[in-house]
């Protein structure tokens, strides 16, 4: 009986050390040098010139908020096309609701402006 979890514990026992085993050989064979360059704070290639508690622009959300129901609406419309004919005029209806509050978001991030590029 036990014969039979011998593959899955082979297989636990070789991804934890293809895990393991890179991080151990750099944290080993990495040579170990800081100065003053590598241990300074780093942004973009020059020193931080604001605080980093500050305020982001609410377009970066909006943009966030677009990709999540346009990334949504693709992950649902493929399985849903698929099977149509199977699920019916039901099916057809409860995915028509769900376009319809996806539009609603989307109406919503046109008239913030979140479309507009400057």
């Amino acid at each position: 009986m036990l014969e039979n979890y011998l593959p899955v514990l082979l297989f636990i026992f070789v991804g934890i050390a293809f895990g393991i085993l890179p991080i151990l050989a750099g944290w080993l064979l990495a040579p170990n040098k800081p100065d003053s360059e590598k241990l300074s704070p780093y942004e973009c290639g020059f020193e931080a010139f604001e605080d980093a508690r500050m305020k982001f622009d609410v377009r970066y959300y909006l943009v966030a908020i677009l990709f999540i129901l346009f990334d949504l609406e693709i992950a649902f419309l493929f399985p849903w096309a698929i099977v149509l004919k199977e699920i019916g005029v039901f099916g057809f209806v409860a995915m028509m609701i769900f376009l319809g509050i996806l539009v609603v978001g989307f109406i919503y991030e046109w008239m913030k402006g979140a479309l507009e590029w400057e």
